[in-house]
């Protein structure tokens, strides 16, 4: 399978993502040229959270 085609699930459903890649400029416009992404979804559960009473 080819890596665009492994890395499209991350991408689309993914909520926690590490990219490795090249920040691009041209014209005003910012592109992200991405060699890598990893799924770090798993780890969203052992990030440290505050209680926040809004009342």
């Amino acid at each position: 399978m080819a890596r665009s085609k492994r890395r499209r699930p991350a991408v689309l459903h993914g909520r926690l993502l590490g990219i490795d890649g090249e920040i691009q400029k041209a014209d005003g416009v910012l592109h992200l040229i991405a060699t890598n992404v990893e799924d770090h979804d798993a780890l969203l559960g052992r990030l440290p959270t505050r209680s926040r009473d809004f009342h």
